[in-house]
């Protein structure tokens, strides 16, 4: 399943639950909370074949820009071979094949460049939608382990997630 789906599925499921009267808390179904929780932890290395696919597709496109550069390169010095040996041509023939290496050498280049910018692209939106996705479980968490509890700062890389426990002290969440 979509990991976005099990997301929805955590909204749905939050929205659900009983509001306790005169306070902003609600009280959720724990064992679907659990269970939705562990279809995000199966979806998530599915995020990661995705990515996985993407670094292959770049090199793949890599391999072909090389190989198209290679042939092209080939042909440039047959072409220039060919034009060496017409001595009325041998300076036309060199420039021409310097013109042609050094536009395969360009092709190649934007190709290259082309497929890195591309796949860094790819990958910065699924940090972002991965980054999105471990807050929401970790709010999630947080929720149902310590009901009551406000969330006092989002998800932030390489640091614990803070609640806010009604009886005014901090605890750390993150596992």
């Amino acid at each position: 399943m979509d990991i976005l789906q099990l997301v929805d599925r955590l909204e749905d499921l939050i929205d659900e639950g009983r509001h306790l009267p005169f306070s902003k808390f609600t009280m959720i179904d724990e064992e679907r909370i659990l269970a939705i929780l562990d279809q995000m932890r199966i979806s998530i290395p599915e995020e990661i074949v995705k990515s996985t696919t993407i670094l292959q597709e770049r090199n793949r496109i890599m391999e072909r820009a090389n190989e198209d550069a290679a042939r092209v390169l080939q042909e440039s010095r047959k072409k220039s071979d060919e034009l060496l040996d017409q001595e009325t041509s041998v300076q036309a023939a060199q420039s021409r094949a310097r013109e042609v290496i050094d536009r395969a050498k360009a092709d190649a280049e934007q190709i290259m460049n082309d497929a890195d910018k591309y796949v860094a692209d790819s990958l910065r939106e699924l940090e972002k939608r991965l980054n999105r996705i471990i807050a929401e479980v970790r709010n999630g968490i947080a929720e149902v382990e310590m009901p009551g509890a406000q969330i006092v700062a989002q998800y932030k890389p390489n640091q614990p997630a803070m609640v806010h426990v009604p009886q005014d002290q901090d605890v750390d969440i993150s596992r």
